[in-house]
């Protein structure tokens, strides 16, 4: 397969220039070893660690290891081999070369947790997440319409950029994001998919934690799928299964643990008593979302119960790669009042909140813009910029003088 220019790749240059240790992290085949190694083949040494053979004897003599790997290194799995951070970092404070190594994993627990004791100062922190629009259609980067709106808060001119999708929408989230199965027969992605979960759930989600009923995580994981986009209710998703909610709680947190659930906290401001302060989850990969709703093909989308949340998890996970590619920190959030009005996704920066709803729609309406507006009346005092609607038909337009209804493939 030919590579194909990732987004993060621009932000992993910069920072493995100034920094000494860079790490990865992600979900398993969202294309992180790929892309380091584009990176970073020439200059760097490779060694990928294995959960059960000692590479190197990386976990018994670390010392060692790096005596007969003197760098510069691309630690890939790194989670398998914790034992050499410790090490790593007394490295790293007698010599603080940039770039000198990079690290990269799909295990939150195993990597970030050492990391961010042991390297704190040292290292810096890149996730990757499956493919956007752009690597999809395996187009250069580009300068987005929506970094500018987040930047400014203003909607200064409507997008003229829309990207032609090589294959039907219903096709395309049907198929999700993740790299291994961009070039595959739409009728095998089922196959690919079935492997990918069972990998994961059997060898990842084992080696986190201690799971005696692998099968029963692995009908979690699939309920899993009918709530994404809806406020995270544990009492709920422990019952419907039969499980306690702590150990839903637990089960959750493998999840995002692994980088499969996206979870975006609410925003409240000062109104405690009126809003939710539940977070919202997201799969975070439509194709997954598909597979675990025994979706059998793309046509069964537009009338299936989870249609719409389907639609807003695509559209939040693509606003999420935009702005984890950003150099700049943006804030995210959803928002919800106890009244039902409610906000999809809430971005800020430099203290301008920029609203944003997603629509299952090819034509919104004045009518879809209410919650945006119950938002600004929710809090007068803030700063609030020109709020998105973002839906699936090809025109833009204002649907008030601050909302504006703008395509998905235009983002």
């Amino acid at each position: 397969m030919r590579y194909r220019v990732r987004s993060q790749q621009e932000k992993i240059s910069l920072y493995s220039a100034h920094f000494p240790v860079v790490v990865l992290t992600g979900a398993r085949q969202v294309g992180k070893s790929t892309l380091i190694e584009h990176l970073f083949a020439e200059s760097h040494t490779t060694i990928v660690f294995d959960p059960l053979t000692d590479v190197g004897n990386a976990r018994s003599e670390p010392e060692l290891f790096f005596k007969n790997n003197p760098g510069p290194l691309f630690l890939d799995e790194i989670q398998y081999a914790p034992q050499l951070v410790p090490v790593l970092k007394r490295l790293v404070d007698k010599d603080r070369t940039p770039g000198r190594y990079i690290l990269s994993g799909s295990q939150q627990w195993g990597i970030l947790n050492s990391i961010s004791e042991s390297l704190a100062g040292r290292a810096v922190v890149v996730n990757l997440m499956s493919f956007n629009l752009d690597e999809i259609l395996d187009t250069p980067p580009r300068t987005r319409w929506l970094e500018h709106v987040i930047h400014t808060g203003k909607v200064d001119s409507l997008p003229t950029y829309d990207c032609q999708l090589k294959e039907p929408l219903l096709t395309c989230l049907y198929r999700g994001q993740l790299p291994g199965v961009q070039e595959l027969p739409l009728e095998v992605v089922p196959a690919f998919l079935d492997s990918y979960v069972q990998t994961y759930i059997e060898r990842d989600v084992r080696l986190m934690a201690d799971i005696s009923d692998l099968a029963l995580f692995a009908r979690f994981f699939k309920l899993c799928g009918t709530l994404s986009a809806q406020e995270i209710n544990y009492s709920q998703l422990g019952r419907d299964i039969g499980i306690t909610p702590q150990t839903a709680r637990r089960w959750l947190d493998i999840l995002k643990q692994s980088f499969q659930w996206i979870e975006l906290p609410p925003y409240s401001g000062n109104v405690l008593k009126r809003v939710s302060r539940k977070n919202k989850g997201y799969f975070a990969d439509t194709g997954l979302l598909c597979h675990s709703l025994f979706l059998s093909t793309p046509s069964a989308l537009p009338s299936h119960p989870r249609w719409g949340s389907t639609v807003e998890t695509m559209v939040v996970m693509e606003i999420l790669k935009i702005v984890s590619a950003m150099q700049s920190p943006v804030g995210v959030y959803h928002w919800r009042s106890h009244g039902g009005a409610e906000i999809d996704l809430l971005l800020e920066q430099n203290g301008v909140f920029i609203p944003i709803e997603v629509k299952s729609t090819a034509r919104p309406k004045k009518k879809d813009t209410l919650g945006i507006r119950a938002f600004r009346d929710t809090y007068p005092s803030l700063s609030i910029g020109d709020g998105l609607i973002v839906h699936l038909g090809d025109e833009s337009g204002y649907l008030t003088d601050t909302e504006i209804a703008i395509p998905f493939t235009a983002l």
